[in-house]
């Protein structure tokens, strides 16, 4: 080794740290929250009538290939909320004779929802504790949105991945 070789110093280095690489900036302090979902997929909420049929009903899932509607009256408040699965039960209670049943008498009328600022973890126990897989977001004048158990396990494993990132560039710098 040359005897003008100096190995490198701590203080060599003091200046060029770039600030992704600052514990403060990467480590995420904000939890997130349903808000964070519908702002990525759309507020929408389709809705039907507690008085059309569940062969119109059947029609409306297909068409936006969803698996729940949210129940509403004229004024858009919140009725219930009428899922794939019920539908499948009336089916096997009634073959035959499913269809032109209305929405009203098959529909879940006890809905768990949520808020806008709730957090995705308690959405997500609510629901898997509920064993049901949609709840509507709430607002001041009714239904904004609604989730789905996929969405919320879909924005949790990307957060996931993003803190997994973040922690690699703090270990490897």
């Amino acid at each position: 080794m040359p005897t003008s070789y100096q190995a490198p110093m701590r203080k060599d280095r003091e200046g060029s740290q770039s600030h992704s690489q600052d514990p403060t900036s990467n480590l995420k302090t904000k939890s997130a929250v349903v808000g964070d979902i519908l702002s990525r997929k759309g507020a929408a909420v389709i809705a039907i009538r507690p008085g059309e049929t569940l062969g119109r009903a059947v029609e409306v899932l297909r068409d936006e290939r969803i698996g729940a509607l949210v129940v509403t009256d004229e004024a858009g408040a919140l009725c219930g909320i009428l899922s794939e699965r019920d539908i499948v039960r009336k089916l096997a209670d009634t073959p035959g004779q499913t269809l032109p049943q209305l929405v009203q008498d098959v529909m879940t009328k006890e809905v768990e929802t949520c808020s806008a600022e709730d957090g995705l973890v308690s959405v997500l126990k609510r629901m898997s504790d509920g064993r049901f897989r949609h709840m509507p977001v709430m607002g001041d004048a009714g239904p904004v949105g609604m989730v789905t158990i996929g969405d919320v396990i879909s924005h949790r494993l990307n957060e996931v991945e993003h803190e997994a990132l973040q922690l690699k560039q703090l270990i490897v710098g």
